[in-house]
């Protein structure tokens, strides 16, 4: 490190000693003091902390996605998996090397970076197919009724109906694979000949019934059943490390609903819920297994249930323990419920603008989440920085906040933008999760199994006409070749034929019964036995 020459270098110095790291860190660039950038003075994000989540925030084009686009080049470099939200198909660049320039070379000098052009390790994929990727599909079953609920903007009421919906289908066998499999339950449910089940579940009215019967149709006409289906994705599946060793970063495309907010940001946080569901606790690790990017966190949380915000947060609460870390990406920190917002201990925050009664009053609570700081004045510094630049405090390794930072934000090494078609449908084709993943398949499902209950009996079978008596056999040329006539099997008159009968009567229901079992978790989404 530089030696100190003068004050501003002496503030920057004392600030960066607040960021120390042992073991391995994130980069996130250099100390700004009295606005020029000290390139000896780092600021570090502890990757051992990470799994404490974290907040990257700020208005449109100060530089947000690139910070995550940093962060995800050098967790894929420690050898941690990583899943982004690309809404516009800029991180897409991410699997090609970025492009010199005068710009990244001065960058790269201020803060104190060996810069060179890198490409990463990417797997492309799309909801259920909708894009240029692999195709991501989730069961309505393993979806669970609060999820569906959220797509499908139900009311509390609603919802609550919808969870007595799959606990009917759960209960006796009937499999919810798409969303036409829900329809004929609901209809089922709703006809003259399902009376006796609508009545049995008890606090589910016909006429809520139908509206979430036309919920349904009016999402399948939009063209969210694609999403539905099998095969249906397997979230382990994004923990995986190329064979360098790199992590690898998984892009969720979704330039082609990005008119859809409520289906993409709810999907994501199925993923969420899945894994936290499917990985076993693991506590504290020296870097995460797992690193999540929530872009447009906003739209994750607007208009939300209760029930759906409370799982939201119990979630992000508990899966640290299972060595996943979540940054909420979005414009404002006041987007993020404070229930979530006070588990997130990591925050990048670039620019706040202030253009509105409700802009400044965001910021003012903004203020208060900072720790104080003799060497900024915080509400100032929030509405002055410059893109590329931001306000951080993290944990240390202690996992005690740091001192805050005015950090100019390092260069990422990979391209940001699009790319060409053709090469994104060739990355796609050769992914070892197409074949798996790339036709959807429709087997027997709740559909098939109700339509066979309302279909007319089959008309009775003509009586068979009488067997021919069996011809005498001719007598063999080889007697003595003629084989034994069977022993006849003597029926026992004691209590192992009861026994035996019973304990298979006995095997069958419990089987029956094993086979209709599902525990759901925090968001009703299927547990599935390990």
């Amino acid at each position: 490190m530089v030696e100190p020459t003068g004050p501003a270098d002496t503030a920057a110095t004392r600030i960066a000693a607040g960021y120390p790291a042992t073991g391995p860190a994130l980069e996130l660039g250099a100390v700004v003091v009295e606005g020029r950038p000290h390139a000896g003075a780092q600021v570090r994000v502890p990757l051992s902390m990470l799994n404490r989540h974290g907040l990257i925030a700020g208005a449109t084009g100060t530089g947000k996605t690139k910070t995550l686009q940093l962060m995800a080049e050098q967790l894929s470099a420690a050898g941690v998996p990583v899943v982004v939200a690309d809404l516009k198909g800029d991180l897409a660049g991410l699997a090609r090397p970025g492009a010199d320039g005068e710009r990244v070379r001065q960058r790269a000098t201020a803060t104190g970076d060996a810069w060179s052009p890198t490409g990463f390790p990417v797997e492309y994929l799309a909801l259920g197919g909708l894009g240029t990727g692999v195709p991501v599909r989730a069961t309505v079953t393993d979806f669970g009724p609060v999820l569906l609920s959220r797509v499908l903007d139900l009311n509390a009421t609603q919802e609550s109906s919808l969870g007595l919906v799959f606990h009917h289908a759960d209960a006796v066998g009937l499999p919810l694979l798409d969303l036409a499999d829900l329809r004929a339950v609901l209809t089922w449910l709703t006809s003259k000949e399902g009376k006796a089940d609508l009545e049995g579940l008890g606090g589910l009215s016909k006429a809520t019934a139908g509206v979430i019967l036309r919920e349904l149709v009016t999402l399948a006409d939009l063209g969210g059943d694609v999403f539905f289906g099998e095969p249906a994705f397997s979230p382990t599946d994004l923990i995986r490390t190329a064979a360098d060793g790199r992590g690898v970063i998984s892009a969720v495309e979704l330039p082609a609903i990005q008119d859809r907010p409520a289906l993409f940001s709810t999907f994501l946080m199925w993923l969420l819920a899945e894994l936290f569901e499917e990985l076993p606790e693991v506590g504290d690790l020296e870097r995460p297994g797992l690193v999540f990017f929530l872009d447009e966190a906003h739209l994750l949380f607007t208009g939300a249930s209760k029930a759906f915000l409370e799982a939201v947060t119990q979630t992000v609460r508990l899966i640290r323990s299972k060595g996943i870390g979540v940054f909420f990406v979005t414009q404002n920190p006041t987007d993020v419920p404070r229930a979530v917002l006070a588990q997130l201990g990591n925050r990048v925050q670039h620019a706040l603008r202030t253009f509105t009664p409700e802009d400044a009053d965001a910021l003012k609570k903004t203020v208060k989440t900072f720790p104080r700081s003799e060497d900024y004045d915080i509400a100032t510094l929030l509405t002055s920085l410059g893109t590329g630049e931001a306000a951080v405090t993290v944990l240390t390794e202690r996992g005690s906040p740091t001192p805050v930072a005015w950090t100019m934000v390092r260069a990422p090494r990979s391209h940001m933008g699009t790319v060409d078609a053709a090469e994104l449908a060739a990355a796609v084709a050769a992914s070892p999760l197409q074949p798996r993943y790339g036709v959807a398949v429709d087997r027997e499902s709740a559909r098939e199994l109700l339509a066979a209950r309302l279909a007319p009996p089959p008309a009775p079978a003509p009586a068979p006409a009488p067997a021919p008596a069996p011809a005498e056999p001719l007598p063999s040329p080889w007697p003595e070749m003629e084989p034994p006539a069977p022993a006849r099997r003597e029926r026992r008159s004691g209590g192992d034929d009861v026994l035996g009968s019973a304990l298979g009567s006995f095997a069958r229901s419990v089987g029956s019964a094993l086979g209709r079992e599902i525990t759901r978790g925090l968001f009703g989404t299927r547990r599935r036995r390990r």
